[in-house]
Order: structure tokens, then sequence, then C-alpha cells
């Protein structure tokens, strides 16, 4: 499986690509695995077949490193196992890619037991995927430790990766069965509910606070919500239930969302779906941070009818600067609203647009009936 972090703040050199947007979220996914990074490598391009780098800053590299003794290098790209391989083995080097990366990051940021879960059948299907070839270097004499697989057979070492999918899928099962019934519970109970999307670190759990007058973690940390959090609220003296979910990023592989999925599938199941969006990002950044998010709702099936895009941290910008990021996000003619989870600006027209929408929905009217989830985590 994946290295354990040797301890807080390891020492990292840090290859990323040679764009502001890309440097700063790689920063940020290091912060919050808890890197601390001491030399960074820009490069235009990083998918070189045999080290992803080319053969002459992998020289400037050996020497970097013989002076500054990282405990580890930070590849900001997907690496395959040999590439991995190749690197590890010129450099004496712990290599982490993007992936690896990102997998820390969830496994030091779950607390619930079905984010657990879900970090673990992600760890294995990364693990599934490079299996073949940590088994080929191994049977040609190699000893990757780095990669810590042992020599094993490939049928012995596949089936017990797969083994312990199937394990963790039936826990995960069960789990996907119990959120199940609370939702036929609070349909029958005749509660609506909303939930929170959106890139990781715009504010959607500030913006969950502010709403609900709850103090739920936050910071400027990625992937600050990893398990789904349910909280009772009321609009107008009618009982609402919101959640904060898993935030979406750049690059996020398919088997990552899938392993969440039972988490994001709230986002399907939800009357109203809130994106938060920080519009006081760069054009670039943000059209780039809402593609993604709209091609992860997408993929999940999230109806666009039921989304809100509220733009938050208007509050630092001006009103035809917060319009130019309408047009780019071409939301014109699409149900949004500028807010501040900081100040609170427009948070009660929030709501109303909330209770607007469930009212003009064809569904039954909500029962009187009190359903208690204050502080309950889901």
């Amino acid at each position: 499986m994946l290295n354990n972090v040797v301890g807080d703040m390891d020492k990292a050199i840090l290859i990323t690509y040679d764009k502001a947007d890309a440097l700063d979220e790689a920063i940020g996914l290091c912060d919050a695995a808890g890197y601390s990074i001491i030399h960074t490598i820009k490069q235009n391009f990083l998918k070189r077949p045999k080290y992803g780098i080319s053969a002459g800053i992998l020289e400037d590299l050996k020497d970097v490193c013989e002076k500054l003794d990282p405990d580890v290098i930070i590849y900001d790209e997907i690496l395959k196992p040999v590439q991995n391989y190749n690197l590890a083995s010129s450099l004496r080097r712990e290599i982490l890619d993007r992936e690896t990366l990102i997998l820390e990051i969830f496994e030091k940021r779950a607390s619930s037991a079905e984010s657990k879960l879900q970090v673990k059948l992600a760890q294995l299907r990364y693990e599934m995927a490079r299996a073949k070839e940590k088994v080929r270097l191994s049977s040609m004499g190699e000893q990757p430790g780095f990669m810590g697989i042992g020599k094993f057979g490939v049928d012995v070492y596949y089936n017990d990766i797969k083994h312990r999918m199937q394990s963790v899928r039936t826990k995960l099962e069960k789990a996907g069965k119990q959120r199940e019934l609370h939702r036929q519970g609070r349909k029958r109970l005749g509660f609506k509910t909303i939930s929170l999307a959106g890139y990781t670190s715009a504010g959607k759990t500030t913006l969950f606070n502010k709403i609900t007058g709850q103090s739920h973690p936050e910071s400027g940390e990625l992937f600050t919500t990893l398990s789904t959090t349910t909280r009772r609220m009321t609009i107008q003296r009618e009982p609402f239930l919101i959640s904060d979910t898993v935030g979406f990023i750049s690059k996020l592989p398919a088997y990552m969302i899938d392993a969440f999925r039972s988490t994001l599938e709230e986002l399907i199941h939800t009357d109203v779906v809130i994106v938060t969006v920080d519009i006081s990002d760069s054009i670039y950044d943000i059209a780039k941070k809402f593609k993604s998010s709209m091609r992860t709702l997408s993929e999940i099936g999230v109806e666009q009818d039921r989304i809100i895009f509220a733009l938050n941290k208007a509050d630092l910008l001006e009103p035809k600067e917060i319009q130019e990021r309408v047009d780019i996000l071409n939301l014109d003619g699409r149900k949004h609203i500028n807010v501040s989870a900081r100040t609170g600006q427009n948070i009660t027209e929030l709501k109303e647009m909330i209770r607007n929408i469930i009212s003009n929905q064809k569904v039954s009217q909500p029962s009187k009936q009190q359903y208690r989830l204050q502080g309950q985590e889901m």
C-alpha cells in the first residue's frame, strides 16, 4: 500500500507545471498532506516516457537532492509504475505522484467510518491498476521497495487485492443501505433537502456554517470536508435538511470519484444543489475549476434545473468584475446569486431562492413532524 508519512511537514521537492494555477494548487495539496516544499521545479511538459521529465532535468534534480536532502519528491502528474520506479531508482528517494498525494490527504482527513472505507477502496483501486507492472518489475529481479510489493506471484497478489476490495465494498454497501433508510425517513417526514457542492476551497464549508449557524470545521486547506455532514435548518419557519459534501478538484481520477460515489450520490437525491463558486478567482482559474466541478456533477447524474450557483466571496470584487465572470461561465439564464459567506451578504436572499425552487417543484407538502438531526454526522 501507500507509504506512511514519516512525520509532520516532511521536506519535499515539488515538480509541477510552469503555470500559476497549477503551482498554487500543487502547493495547496502539499500543505494539506503535511509536506514543506524546500525547492520547486517548474516544467511545461511532465509526461516524458521514461522519467516524466527529461534526462537533463533529472541530472539537475540529482544535484539538488544531494544539497537539500529532501524526504520525498512530489510529482504533480500521474506517473506510470515504471516511471515511478525509474525516478526512485535514479534519485534514491520516495516519489509521490499526484494520485498518491491526494490519497494521502484523503487518508489524513477521513474521520467517519464510511469516509475511511471510501479512502481504503480508492487506495486499493490505485494499487490494483498498478499491480501488473509491480509484479513485472519484481519478476525481472528489480526490488522497488518504495512500492512496497514484496515477491508475490501475480495471481496471489491480484487475488489479495480483489479480496480486500470486495470486503470494503461489502461494508460500503451496508453504509449505503443505511443512507437509503435515512433518505426514506426524510421523505416520509416531508423534509426537503439541500446539498452544497463545489470545487475544494471555494468556501463551501464556510457557507454551510453561515447558512446553518453551525461551526463545522473549516480552513483554507484543500479537502477540509470528506464526510457528508447534515444539519437541520429553517427558512421562514419551514424545516429543511442541508448537507456539506466533499469538494471537487481537477484531474481527479474516475476511480476516486467512484470510491466516494455513495457520499456523492446524496447530490442526486437532494431537492436543491448549491454549487459554491469562488468568484474572486482569476478568470482562468474560475473557468477551469467551474468546468471540473460541472463535469463531476454530470458524471454523478445531477439534474441542472436543481442547481443554484452561489458566487461566493463577492465582497472582494466590483460588480463589473463579477459580471465579467458570470459572462465567462455562461451563467445568465441560470439560477445564480452573489454571496459572501464571510460577511453574510445575500444569505437571506439565497435562502429565499432555495425556498422558491422547492415550492415550485411538484412534490408533496412537508410534514409537521420533527426529525432531529442536529449535530448528526452522515
